[in-house]
């Protein structure tokens, strides 16, 4: 493991907690951040999870096709923040968080919310790492204990974050990211 894992992962969840809750208006807490290396990609347990892809490009990110992370949350997380980001009220939001099946506008909100995110990635890896872009590629549901699909050679090694994460005043959940490894080409910033 990096000495910079730690802080890259911290920063890069506080920034879409941040960024994410000013566009909802609502209060997202991250808390707990731990972060490991692995060479197989974790799945989201127990429950189907919204896949916010992101991909990364640029010298320390060697231009490769398999350079692509995610961030992981459980779907009524994600329904929630959708329904935020649509205006709805909080008896609205709790209707629809059980929801197994998003109509249009909230699968367009949802878009929305992985563009926030993936800036947000965009902001924490480019004040890491010189030369390093992070663009969104699209959001998917995931069926409960399903690994993501990302771009990814199997075997890789990826830098894995896990937190306790809270959106607004429902239950706790975990929030999970996954980065590719990035080479220490690019220029370190402090």
């Amino acid at each position: 493991m990096s000495d910079l894992d730690q802080p890259l992962l911290e920063d890069v969840l506080s920034r879409i907690a941040t960024n994410v809750s000013m566009l909802v208006d609502r209060e997202i807490g991250v808390q707990d951040v731990r972060t490991d290396r692995a060479h197989s990609r974790p799945a989201g347990e127990g429950q189907v999870h919204v896949s916010f892809r992101f991909r990364f490009s640029g010298d320390a990110a060697g231009d490769r096709p398999d350079r692509e992370g995610c961030l992981l949350l459980p779907l009524p997380e994600a329904i929630s923040l959708a329904g935020y980001l649509m205006m709805m009220s909080e008896d609205e939001v709790a209707a629809h968080r059980s929801d197994d099946t998003l109509d249009a506008s909230t699968k367009d909100a949802m878009m929305e919310l992985g563009n926030f995110i993936a800036a947000a990635v965009d902001e924490s890896v480019k004040a890491a790492f010189g030369g390093v872009s992070v663009h969104a590629a699209g959001c998917q549901g995931v069926r409960a204990d399903v690994r993501p699909a990302i771009a990814y050679t199997e075997g890789s090694e990826l830098l894995i974050g896990r937190a306790r994460a809270r959106v607004h005043e429902w239950p706790e959940f975990e929030l999970l990211a996954m980065f590719p490894v990035l080479d220490s080409v690019g220029e370190q910033h402090a």
